[in-house]
């Protein structure tokens, strides 16, 4: 005959298996805010590399390109460039600037060897998209040009980007190897990276550089606080329930 003043064995087997199950989703949790841990440190050590190279003296086309060919990261770093822009072949990519909506002006820049390296001179308000409209920032001279070398991206940053409309000539994320195509550039001649200028003024002040952003998010402390939150909490929240639990026991007995 069974005792009724001890809890059922089902009872103790569902109290044990929520036990472990608790158990796992605290470990998940606490893994989780380590991760984010992570994060964080990666993404300081990023934010402090930017701001020093950003701030570093213009390296040579030279030394970004043997960088690359080495496979370090060129993203950022400063440099200087000289070579004749083919405004004929100008990309736009819809951007806004202080509240306006325009383009990003994308430009071949002819090299001296007959190469080209793609440079964003900067922003157009959205009336200024015809290169007619601002002759005077069309430059025929060689010129100078100091930036930021910037790395192509692999693929579209995200499937909310809408895709890029090449016949009308606007870019919705920064395809250059579909910039370079459409512009009709050989692919052997564009180099494989492009440059952000800085905000030197142009003629005519159109288009406007520095448009480089450098707001990199920085959310991760929070998230793992948020994560390690909810940890403690399934913590309290599983002691009280244990803690009735016997207290019940001890009261039913």
């Amino acid at each position: 005959m069974t005792d009724a003043r001890k809890p059922a064995p089902g009872s103790r087997l569902g109290l044990v298996a929520g036990l472990v199950l608790t158990g796992l989703a605290f470990a998940v949790l606490i893994g989780l805010g380590g991760w984010q841990m992570q994060r964080l440190q990666w993404k300081q050590g990023l934010i402090a590399a930017i701001a020093e190279r950003r701030t570093a003296p213009p390296l040579s086309l030279g030394e970004i390109e043997s960088m690359a060919e080495e496979g370090a990261d060129i993203d950022y770093r400063a440099v200087r460039i000289t070579g004749v822009f083919d405004h004929g072949r100008e990309r736009h990519f819809f951007a806004t600037h202080e509240g306006r909506t325009g383009y990003y002006v994308f430009t071949p820049l002819m090299l001296p060897d007959a190469r080209a390296l793609f440079v964003n001179r900067g922003f157009v308000p959205f009336e200024k998209k015809d290169a007619a409209t601002r002759p005077e920032g069309q430059v025929s001279q060689s010129v100078t040009i100091t930036g930021l070398a910037r790395q192509k991206l692999a693929g579209k940053p995200s499937s909310l980007v809408p895709d890029n409309d090449v016949a009308k000539n606007i870019f919705y994320w920064k395809d250059l190897d579909a910039m370079a195509a459409s512009s009709g550039i050989a692919a052997d001649r564009v180099l494989p990276f492009f440059v952000d200028s800085d905000a030197s003024k142009n003629p005519g002040g159109l288009p406007i550089g520095g448009v480089t952003q450098f707001d990199l998010p920085n959310n991760h402390l929070q998230y793992a606080l948020t994560w390690y939150g909810l940890a403690a909490a399934l913590v309290c929240v599983t002691v009280v329930f244990v803690y009735r639990r016997k207290r019940g026991d001890r009261t039913e007995n």
